[in-house]
């Protein structure tokens, strides 16, 4: 008797959680990293850029400094591409210091407001405008500021933990314990989904909390390959799955978040089936958007998703509304 209350009580927290973490208008147009094609990646401006043209969903991702501070951030180390040292120089090499190596203080000496010029990555980002004297956001920071504005914008968290690089983040246990509890305590379980490569984050938070969604990530081109091993999928192998929906499903995941590359109409018919919904990353170019939301995807995380509203908006869609000016 005890077990059904308590599995009762869990499948009315899942459902709830879904309920709340859903896109208003059923399609979930996310901006990558804030908006990473117009503003500096994963800072407040990008931020609140992109909650001004108009998103319902904040992607972003996460780290943990050596003093347990939760930081925003895509590498687990400062990348010479967009951080410059305290006096104003460029860092040098392939890769900084860890951000687990550093104090949450030793961070903030890093400015990280513009892309290196020159570089491809630059031209990649062509368009992107330089805040300068812009320094990595803690994720309670992101929380805060966006209650100050109003928004109700939602936030998919990507835990930044790689299982063949162990000694380069916190581990899983203490990503996720770290997460879920100022998730919890910013009062944000309702507005909140974490997202992995690394399905042993995902595991943990359905274990500890079940009221928050999950999304399971997925990567596969020429040179990437997260599912076939097990490695990055706490030990599930694609082989021994018809395809990789069904691999998510036995995961227990609700949300599939695929490479736009390794997506299909008939993958998203697949998932649907079995009651996912789909998400691909990163999709930037307008035919594609347009082709995906033609095969019925749940919603498409881009680095503009000023790009993503115009198609919706020929489409005759329902868009999110821009946060208005203060």
């Amino acid at each position: 008797m005890h077990n059904a209350a308590m599995k009762t009580r869990y499948i009315s927290h899942l459902l709830l959680s879904l309920a709340l973490s859903a896109p208003a208008f059923g399609f979930d147009l996310q901006g990558h990293r804030g908006t990473r094609g117009l503003a500096p990646e994963n800072t407040l401006p990008a931020f609140e850029k992109a909650m001004r043209i108009g998103v319902d969903t904040l992607e972003l991702d996460v780290g943990l400094s050596a003093d347990n501070v939760l930081v925003i951030s895509h590498d687990p180390y400062l990348n010479p591409l967009i951080v410059r040292d305290a006096k104003g120089e460029w860092l040098s090499g392939g890769k900084g210091p860890l951000i687990r190596s550093l104090t949450y203080a030793q961070i903030q000496t890093y400015e990280l407001g513009r892309i290196k010029p020159g570089t491809p990555y630059a031209t990649q980002f062509a368009t992107q405008e330089a805040v300068d004297g812009t320094r990595m956001p803690t994720l309670a920071a992101l929380f805060e500021r966006v209650k100050a504005l109003g928004s109700t914008v939602r936030f998919n968290i990507e835990t930044k933990v790689d299982p063949t690089q162990a000694n380069d983040t916190a581990s899983p246990e203490e990503m996720t314990q770290a997460l879920v509890k100022l998730v919890r305590d910013a009062g944000m379980a309702g507005r909140v989904t974490i997202q992995s490569f690394d399905w042993r984050t995902l595991k943990l938070a359905q274990a500890i909390a079940p009221e928050i969604p999950t999304a399971y990530l997925s990567f596969q081109n020429a040179n990437n390959d997260t599912i076939s091993s097990g490695v990055w999928t706490a030990g599930y192998k694609s082989a021994d799955y018809p395809d990789l929906p069904a691999m998510v499903k036995a995961a227990g995941g609700a949300i599939w978040s695929p490479n736009g590359g390794a997506v299909s109409e008939d993958l998203v018919k697949k998932a649907h089936a079995l009651g996912l919904k789909v998400l691909p990353w990163t999709i930037n170019n307008p035919p594609e958007m347009d082709k995906l939301i033609g095969w019925g995807v749940d919603g498409i995380i881009s680095d503009y998703p000023d790009r993503l509203r115009t198609v919706l908006a020929e489409r005759k869609m329902p868009l999110p509304a821009p946060l208005r000016a203060q």
